[in-house]
């Protein structure tokens, strides 16, 4: 134990990751995303255009809304996190506003109203200074802006994301800028049917781009999956068969928001059970975890970027013989696809490495007759590409160096499968995040541990939690 505990901790001083443990993390600056809007300028066509809009408000119920989280394009190529705005990006100088620019960016405008009740606006002025964007205009000078467009050969645009919330002022609002700029691409398109709307081209140009990290944001990165690691790491030494999955889920986030992680990079997926068997399980309702297998499936988001872990651990602390089996032979698996994940591989051997391991182990085990009907039991791809999305962009070609994807083979049985009743209600994925560097593949989250000794000896361990019990709340009740 004291030797894991030696290796975890070194990890972390190693990769200098932890927010709480570094004077200053690493985060992204407006050269970055300058830097990023010129890449997507010099790919843009001649006499072109490429319009983006920011994400949505969307609304959870009645009068509240969720959370704000900006578009990961818009965000990517501005920094700007507020709603309400739009951006125009030119691959040469256009008259614009008196001035002969490249690039506007359009927000909302500053009033002590909205301020009152949601927090400091940026406003045109501060944006200007702070984002490094060559021209800043109010999102209500957006409609007329739109005329400059007119000579212009190509269009460029993303789809709508159009599950919006209209602002009570609607002549800056999200929905007013997507209707007017929709309103004028079908006028341009009736005058000169010579115009091109495209938006394939642009969303393969941001995927090229963002598929492949720089220094900075790999930094990032590297912070939301330590977070995440140390969420892992916490709850095996917290679990007990007491649990609920709600608390176990509420551990997790808590360390991230403990590092100073704004969001979760997706719903947690806490499984316990025949419930791992549910690939995007986010109930989480199980009041009693019991003596099951626990599929955690979970990432913190950090400045944008996300990370994404798995684990499966025995919430009584030791794996069964059948449970051993099917999760040694995922780890096995798994082994074999980080090993195939290396520069000039292409994008799916990683999962064919780990396909063919758990085709011969289920074979194997006699649960099933042919290596096809594997598919029952693993039915999904083992790759993805994280960045600022948990399923990040990508083109899917060979694997190219400071790629970030996950490996993640996994098994699950449900009840009632085809197959001897010891195995039912066993599910198991894996899943760690590898960086795919010149001299090989690094799994970035190993830290988390993997083994069936070392994650047994971890639950055994104490945790800070076995002290914290809250009172009943009859006893607050008045």
């Amino acid at each position: 134990m004291r030797m894991f505990r030696l290796l975890f901790f070194s990890f972390f001083l190693s990769q200098a990751a932890l927010h709480a443990q570094t004077t200053s993390a690493p985060q992204l600056d407006a050269d970055f995303h300058t830097d990023r809007r010129q890449a997507v300028r010099e790919s843009l066509p001649s006499n072109s255009v490429s319009v983006f809009f920011s994400a949505p408000i969307r609304n959870r119920s009645n009068d509240v809304n969720y959370q704000y989280h900006q578009d990961p394009n818009f965000y990517y190529l501005t920094g700007f996190r507020e709603a309400h705005a739009a951006l125009l990006l030119f691959d040469a100088p256009i008259w614009v506003d008196g001035s002969r620019v490249q690039e506007v960016l359009f927000v909302h405008d500053r009033n002590a109203y909205d301020e009152q009740w949601e927090g400091t606006i940026m406003g045109a002025e501060n944006a200007q200074k702070i984002l490094g964007v060559e021209k800043v205009m109010s999102s209500k000078d957006f409609h007329t802006t739109l005329s400059s467009l007119q000579n212009l050969a190509t269009i460029l645009h993303l789809p709508f994301r159009n599950d919006t919330r209209d602002h009570p002022r609607k002549e800056f609002d999200l929905y007013s800028l997507q209707s007017a700029f929709t309103g004028f691409l079908h006028t341009q398109m009736k005058k000169d049917n010579t115009v091109v709307v495209d938006q394939t081209s642009l969303e393969q140009i941001l995927a090229a781009l963002r598929e492949v990290k720089t220094e900075k944001e790999l930094a990032i990165l590297q912070q939301a999956v330590a977070m995440s690691v140390v969420g892992q790491v916490e709850v095996m030494r917290a679990i007990h068969p007491g649990m609920s999955e709600r608390e176990l889920q509420g551990i997790h986030e808590f360390v991230f928001k403990k590092y100073g992680a704004k969001h979760v990079g997706y719903p947690s997926i806490v499984g316990a059970g025949a419930h791992g068997c549910v690939l995007h399980y986010t109930a989480n309702t199980a009041d009693k975890v019991g003596n099951t297998l626990v599929l955690m499936d979970v990432g913190a988001e950090y400045e944008g970027y996300t990370a994404d872990v798995t684990r499966t651990i025995p919430a009584n602390g030791t794996y069964t013989k059948e449970q051993a089996a099917i999760y040694d032979l995922v780890l096995a698996a798994q082994k074999k696809g980080i090993e195939a994940s290396v520069v000039g591989a292409s994008f799916w051997d990683p999962g064919q490495a780990a396909r063919k391991v758990i085709e011969q182990g289920l074979l194997e085990l006699g649960i099933i007759q042919t290596a096809r009907e594997a598919r029952i039991y693993f039915p999904h791809g083992s790759s993805h590409y994280i960045g600022l999305d948990v399923h990040d962009p990508g083109t899917y070609g060979p694997l190219k160096a400071n790629v970030v994807i996950t490996v993640e083979p996994g098994i699950y049985i449900p009840p009632e499968s085809d197959c001897d009743p010891k195995w039912w209600g066993i599910a198991v994925r894996i899943e760690d995040d590898i960086l795919i560097a010149p001299s090989g593949p690094v799994n970035l989250s190993a830290a988390a541990p993997r083994s069936i000794v070392d994650i047994e000896k971890i639950i055994k361990s104490e945790s800070p939690l076995d002290q914290f019990l809250l009172p009943p709340l009859d006893s607050v009740i008045d």
